[in-house]
């Protein structure tokens, strides 16, 4: 094979990763969804500000594809090595690439344009693939190899 004539998958989960969720949602289970992340992000030992930070980026981004995005969305959460990773794809019209590129804070008295730039901010990485029928946003949090998952009882 050359190298790029293969066709890339639009997302790929390495095999040894262990997925925590993968879920379709849209405005009902939001609430719902933001609480299983809370739960599996505190289980692979995600802790504090930390927690709270990827859980208010996550909840960014299902809000954004519930109300940008078409009404609804596809939610995936896994551990991988070190990382927790949270991938949310829509079915909207896609980001432009000014608003995508823009990583200016938003004003204070502005109303909306805050997801993007929170999920940003809050979260170690963050990858958006975007066009004319969806957006996927990839973001992770690096977890703390001294800290041992928390498990179900904390």
């Amino acid at each position: 094979m050359t190298n790029g004539e293969r066709p890339t998958p639009r997302t790929v989960v390495p095999i040894e990763s262990s997925l925590l969720i993968a879920e379709a949602f849209d405005q009902a289970q939001v609430t719902e969804l933001r609480h299983a992340v809370t739960s599996c992000g505190r289980a692979v030992g995600l802790t504090g500000q930390r927690l709270d930070d990827f859980v208010l980026a996550v909840n960014e981004l299902i809000t954004n594809a519930v109300r940008h995005g078409g009404g609804r969305g596809w939610l995936r959460l896994w551990q991988q090595a070190d990382g927790l990773f949270c991938e949310v794809s829509d079915h909207g019209g896609g980001i432009s690439a000014q608003r995508l590129n823009d990583r200016s804070r938003p004003a204070p008295d502005t109303a909306g344009g805050w997801g993007l730039w929170l999920a940003r901010e809050l979260s170690d990485t963050m990858r958006v693939e975007t066009g004319p029928d969806g957006t996927t946003v990839r973001i992770s949090a690096v977890l703390d190899p001294a800290a041992p998952p928390t498990g179900s009882g904390s």
